[in-house]
């Protein structure tokens, strides 16, 4: 029975309890309900701010990844223009090597031109004729000349002769000349 006392002591004791605090305990579950409305009023929106962004985030990522791809397409662009500068730079720089090449070639072929084999073989045939020509028309100036010499001789032996004569004669004609003269 003591326990039933106590019981039923504990019972009157809840009942108390209750009656005095039902109030508070009433306003406590509204206030809990209310808190559980605005946890599950604030929850929504943070789920519709969490799925607002995470929309977001998705498009931004679509972006970034486009946009990533962009980049590297640049820096792919980039460094293929760089190679190709570098490139047209070693290009240009064989370009004047080959330029100066070519200009030593082309003095070099002058100065092979200058010796043509063909163009010299058809010199000296050219200059061969031109020798035997002026070697005939020397050999005839030559033996013209010998003549002319060997006539001038004659000549003059001839006129020295004649002088002789001349001068024979002329004690003759000094003689008649001063018979004349008398």
């Amino acid at each position: 029975m003591l326990t039933a006392n106590k019981l039923e002591k504990i019972i009157e004791l809840e009942e108390t309890l209750r009656s005095e605090y039902q109030d508070k305990l009433d306003a406590g579950e509204v206030a809990l309900e209310k808190c559980k409305k605005q946890l599950a009023d604030a929850r929504a929106q943070m789920q519709a701010t969490i799925d607002k962004q995470l929309q977001t985030i998705s498009e931004l990522s679509k972006k970034s990844a486009s946009s990533e791809k962009f980049e590297q397409q640049n820096r792919e662009l980039f460094n293929r223009s760089e190679n190709m500068k570098e490139d047209v730079a070693k290009q240009k720089q064989r370009i004047k090597s080959l330029q100066s090449d070519l200009a030593k070639e082309r003095e070099e072929l002058k100065v092979l031109k200058q010796f043509d084999p063909a163009k010299m073989k058809k010199n000296l045939d050219a200059s061969k004729k031109k020798l035997a020509e002026k070697t005939s028309a020397n050999e005839t100036l030559q033996r013209n000349l010998s003549k002319s010499k060997s006539e001038n001789l004659e000549l003059q032996q001839k006129v020295k002769e004649l002088e002789s004569k001349i001068a024979e004669l002329e004690p003759d004609d000094g003689e008649e000349k001063e018979a004349e003269a008398a």
